[in-house]
């Protein structure tokens, strides 16, 4: 049996890539019944974007990429032929059984099947649709494709990411991980949520239009709001702060730390810390607008003083004093990292290969609603059948549509 807060609510995914099944499995971590539609014998495009392959238990590569497998546990697989007559009737089928649809296809590509949100909406009023594509249903681009790379440079993210262009190493970059879409996805599940609780007052469902650009624009956040104040467009400065230091990446004397002082009063426990206490008087730095305008000089002064330490005691002389600090860790560092151990952040569960497939764990945490570890992102189709059988097919009706190449 599902648990969680929407144990309840049973959502039709017919999306694919990262954006939109990132919402998905938000939902399906919250314990919604998530039934994932995905192309029979090839399904989702990220299957097949390896490697790395989860390996079975003699060793050998499965199907199953690591791209996948970090977008869709919890769901339920059913495979259906869009393009045929039965493939779109099931479909039908299941949005009357549904509360919540996510869809990421182009613009007017599903209206060609009647499955678009104005036709299931007709045949489910409470339906909740959601469509999420690049540039979203009006505007001059709104037919054209889009992904996180292309929409984190149209959408100004670029442009503040990356080391200056008068050091080395200087120039525009991506973030490591494809934020426009992880972000997208966060939305679309804001989204549909804000929509299921006000169906629960009117009983009538909503039609959502979600855009990665728009997405990028409105996480522009306070780089947005300090051109749209000042009329000066940002301009990349590596790990440093725009607004708030001193914030960096600083050397010791066996190699580098992240340093994130947020306050006045952080800057005067750094600089006790230093043995230099009266830098927090020197009206060069004794407010933090003082600290960014004379941030030149303040950095020099305090590589002279960390190149004196060793990371390990600098980092716990100022946990001590309260004064963030910390290792740039590598992705393996995060899983040892004891906080994220005692928080349980990396989960294991059975895969249908024979091996248990880690998983990241929803960062959510309820006290009277907690979350149930989900199950394994599933195979191409694994629960095709079960999901026909609750439609009220019989197993030749089933058999049927496999010879026909439906599901």
């Amino acid at each position: 049996m599902k648990t969680g807060p929407l144990s309840h609510i049973k959502v039709l995914d017919l999306s694919r890539i990262l954006a939109a099944p990132w919402s998905g499995q938000i939902l399906a971590d919250l314990g919604a019944d998530v039934i994932k539609v995905e192309r029979p014998k090839t399904g989702d495009d990220t299957r097949s974007w390896g490697p790395p392959f989860l390996k079975d238990a003699s060793g050998n590569d499965t199907k199953e990429a690591g791209y996948y497998l970090a977008v869709n546990r919890g769901k339920r697989s059913i495979t259906v032929n869009l393009d045929s007559k039965d493939g779109q009737r099931i479909v039908r089928e299941l949005a009357l059984a549904c509360d919540i649809v996510l869809e990421n296809y182009k613009v007017g590509a599903l209206a060609r099947y009647g499955l678009d949100a104005v036709s299931l909406r007709k045949l489910n009023p409470r339906l909740i649709y959601a469509s999420v594509t690049g540039f979203g249903q009006t505007g001059p681009r709104r037919d054209q494709s889009a992904y996180d790379f292309l929409i984190q440079a149209m959408g100004g993210l670029m442009s503040v990411t990356g080391e200056r262009d008068d050091k080395p190493g200087g120039g525009a970059q991506k973030v490591g991980v494809p934020i426009v879409d992880l972000m997208t996805g966060m939305y679309t599940a804001v989204a549909v949520l804000a929509a299921l609780e006000k169906r629960n007052l009117t009983g009538i469902g909503d039609s959502i239009d979600i855009a990665m650009l728009d997405v990028q624009v409105a996480t522009l956040a306070n780089q947005a709001m300090n051109y749209l104040v000042s009329g000066k467009t940002p301009k990349r400065s590596g790990n440093a702060h725009p607004n708030i230091q001193p914030q960096d990446v600083f050397p010791c004397k066996d190699g580098d730390f992240i340093l994130v002082v947020g306050n006045d009063s952080q800057f005067a426990k750094l600089c006790e810390t230093l043995g230099v206490a009266d830098w927090a008087l020197d009206e060069r730095f004794a407010t933090n607008p003082a600290r960014v305008r004379n941030l030149p000089v303040l950095q020099a002064l305090l590589r002279e003083r960390f190149a004196k330490w060793t990371r390990a005691d600098l980092i716990a002389a100022l946990d001590k004093v309260g004064v963030p600090a910390g290792a740039i860790n590598s992705v393996a560092d995060v899983f040892e990292e004891p906080q994220v151990k005692a928080r349980e952040m990396l989960r294991y569960v059975p895969h249908p290969s024979g091996v248990d497939v880690p998983q990241v764990a929803s960062p959510m945490r309820f006290v009277e609603n907690p979350l149930q570890t989900q199950t394994a992102p599933p195979l191409l189709g694994a629960d095709s059948e079960s999901i026909l059988v609750e439609l009220g097919y019989d197993a030749a009706a089933i058999d049927v549509l496999q010879k026909n190449g439906v599901i």
